[in-house]
């Protein structure tokens, strides 16, 4: 997208303009009607076009060609020439969406002043779109656990179709990276990725964000579905959309259409929808607070995005990552886990997730400790220990006689360590010193057992045997 495009119905004005411009180093292409015009324009899209306002024997004028332009291709910076200008026609082109206006005949000089600003506007629209797509919140997925790589598989799958997706999960499990995954793996990577935050627009404002406004002063003021044209809209938090959006959600997605707030036209979009949510969408519909259609358009292709809980073997490896991405982008230390802190925060309860342990990581490191290994005494609350190696007992475990405690001790501590391991009882035996075959009879013993869950073993209590015991 390196070429200007010129659309004028007058072919000297067409050849003289791209022989002044061919002067310059500037490539050109040429259209004498709408047609010509639509049909190059949709082959390749220019870097610029210049516009004749008044074109003979064309479906579509200057004007409207502009408006579908501006529709499909908003990063084009369009100069608007006419031979029978005026200030209406000049307003007019600007409110839609012109770069400039020149009238006939044009000076040289001025045409060549606003190609050369044009045109350097058109490189850092480019710029701009590919910073964005390298934006930190990148699509990068970090794991080894069972239940990570199930979801890798997931995401992988979904890349290769324009199928719609619906991410369910915890705060901070990582569903805004799964859905950039997506995006920046399938055939719209190159296009926009724009996300909507439900839960953050007020009500009264939302309609207006989404669809834009068009208004006789300020023209025309794109939302964020035009904003995403060809690319991805992701609806983060979806049961936060007020109830009269949703209605009007529901149209665009089966007619791939819509109007903005205070405008007539009909504005066409192709949009791939991402959407996730928090809660639990069936129960929001029972309670009347989402609506089933919608739900069953978003929801073609459900993925669960799996917590920290599910995932305890990774915490290490995403650990590291933020270490060496706040060395990277802030100057902080480039600092290890000691292997004793390593092995708490497998232990440590995260309800925040990913988001939660990139903020303690950061914590860390801003008031850390100089630049050796992170210890333990550095991880928050619960997590930090006495000096001399000591462990603080709790009011319960004090309180019981050896025998008791002792058998409580190890319950938890086998059921920390079985959860951490992702329920890979080989890795757990080794890792507390005992044989496989002897690490089972003393879960048997103990009333732990191991199930299935979101494709990973979970240890947890057997209930009945622990009634038996008592």
């Amino acid at each position: 997208m390196s070429d200007i495009l010129i659309v004028d119905d007058e072919k000297d004005i067409r050849e003289l303009i791209s022989e002044i411009l061919g002067d310059e180093g500037y490539a050109t292409r040429l259209a004498a009607n709408s047609d010509d015009c639509m049909d190059q324009i949709n082959a390749e899209a220019p870097a610029l076009m210049i516009l004749d306002i008044w074109l003979k024997d064309s479906r579509m004028d200057g004007i409207d060609i502009l408006k579908t332009v501006k529709r499909d291709n908003p990063d084009i910076p369009i100069i608007i020439i006419s031979g029978h200008g005026n200030i209406e026609i000049a307003v007019a082109a600007i409110k839609q969406g012109a770069y400039d206006f020149i009238e006939k005949p044009f000076n040289i000089d001025q045409l060549m002043v606003v190609i050369a600003r044009a045109m350097e506007t058109s490189r850092l629209r480019r710029e701009n779109s590919s910073l964005r797509r390298r934006d930190l919140h990148s699509g990068e997925m970090l794991g080894q656990s069972a239940a990570f790589r199930k979801l890798k598989d997931q995401l992988d799958k979904v890349t290769k179709s324009n199928g719609r997706v619906m991410l369910t999960g915890e705060p901070g499990s990582g569903k805004e990276s799964a859905a950039r995954f997506i995006h920046q793996n399938s055939n719209r990577a190159g296009a926009p990725f724009v996300t909507v935050n439900s839960a953050s627009i007020a009500p009264e404002r939302m309609e207006e964000v989404l669809f834009g406004r068009e208004t006789p002063e300020r023209g025309i003021d794109k939302g964020l579905l035009e904003q995403a044209h060809g690319g991805v809209i992701y609806f983060d938090e979806v049961a936060e959309m007020p109830p009269g959006t949703q209605s009007k959600i529901l149209r665009v997605l089966t007619e791939q259409q819509f109007t903005r707030v205070g405008g007539t036209d009909k504005v066409r979009v192709d949009l791939r929808v991402i959407s996730s949510t928090t809660r639990d969408l069936p129960s929001e519909i029972a309670a009347g607070r989402f609506r089933q259609e919608l739900f069953d358009r978003l929801n073609v292709v459900p993925i669960h995005v799996p917590g920290l809980s599910e995932r305890r073997e990774d915490v290490p490896l995403l650990a590291g990552h933020f270490i060496e991405a706040f060395n990277r982008t802030q100057g902080l230390a480039l600092r290890e886990l000691s292997e004793e802190a390593s092995a708490m925060m497998q232990t440590m309860d995260w309800p925040g997730n990913i988001r939660q342990l990139r903020n303690v990581i950061e914590r860390i490191l801003i008031l850390g400790e100089g630049t050796g290994p992170i210890e333990v005494r550095e991880l928050p609350g619960e997590a930090a220990v006495p000096d001399e190696g000591r462990i603080v007992l709790s009011g319960g475990l004090a309180t019981l006689p050896l025998r008791e405690a002792r058998e409580l001790f190890e319950r938890e501590y086998l059921l920390t360590q079985i959860n951490r391991f992702g329920g890979n009882i080989s890795r757990t035996a080794n890792f507390v010193g005992m044989e496989r075959s002897a690490l089972h009879r003393k879960l048997k013993s103990l009333g732990v057992v191991t199930t299935a869950k979101s494709g990973v073993r979970v240890a947890h209590l057997d209930e009945e045997a622990e009634e038996e015991d008592l």
